[in-house]
């Protein structure tokens, strides 16, 4: 009981599910999120965080709502931490053959089976389970109502953000390392200029008018 003191609880506290999860009998409590479901290029990367019980980082929170410079600091603080952290990721192919929404699942069953300690519960972020038989909770908001869902949030945003400004040296002239692939004017006049390139969805709306062109 003296460790289930370690938990507030009311569900204003960033540790109310991972307490709920714990009075059922689980340990290994992996928070799953996402970064990159709505760019027009780039992957859609996954991670999941275990967090130690006395883990606390001030001001962590969904990325989202994180200056640069903020998830740059907390993302090594995160990785020292954390007891494992698992990343996957889905590329435009897994993106324009199954769909958005096949692809992040995919990259986030990459990540937990990336996880060194195996989770045995799940905080995944959103209204979709992950396939797995693993037992979890989704959890709408989540990486503002849950700090392993806001670890993972800061991971996979990071993760991806470093990703796309590789691809922005590999394809000069759209500006990834600026925009990270999303539908930003300048990235719509440099897809409109000089074509797709290899990392762009050419299922989504904005990439694909410019195939059709072709």
């Amino acid at each position: 009981m003296k460790e289930l003191s370690l938990f507030p609880e009311q569900e204003s506290s960033p540790w109310h599910f991972e307490m709920l999860a714990r009075r059922r009998g689980y340990r290994a409590v992996a928070g799953i999120d996402e970064a990159g479901r709505g760019p027009l290029a780039g992957p859609v990367v996954a991670a999941a965080v275990i967090l130690p019980d006395k883990f606390a980082l001030e001001g962590l929170t969904d990325s989202k709502k994180l200056s640069e410079k903020q998830r740059l600091d907390f993302y090594p603080r995160i990785r020292e931490q954390a007891l494992a952290v698992g990343v996957g990721v889905a590329s435009v192919v897994d993106i324009d053959r199954f769909n958005i929404l096949q692809a992040t699942l995919q990259a986030m069953q990459r990540a937990i089976g990336r996880l060194a300690l195996p989770a045995d519960y799940l905080l995944v972020d959103g209204i979709t389970p992950v396939p797995t038989s693993i037992a979890q909770r989704t959890l709408k908001q989540g990486d503002s109502r849950s700090l392993s869902i806001a670890a993972a949030s800061v991971v996979a945003k990071v993760v991806r953000d470093h990703i796309m400004e590789a691809f922005d040296r590999a394809y000069p002239g759209y500006g990834f390392a600026a925009h990270k692939g999303y539908g930003s004017r300048s990235h719509l006049e440099a897809i409109a200029r000089l074509r797709p390139c290899p990392q762009h969805r050419r299922s989504f709306r904005g990439v694909r008018e410019h195939l059709e062109s072709l």
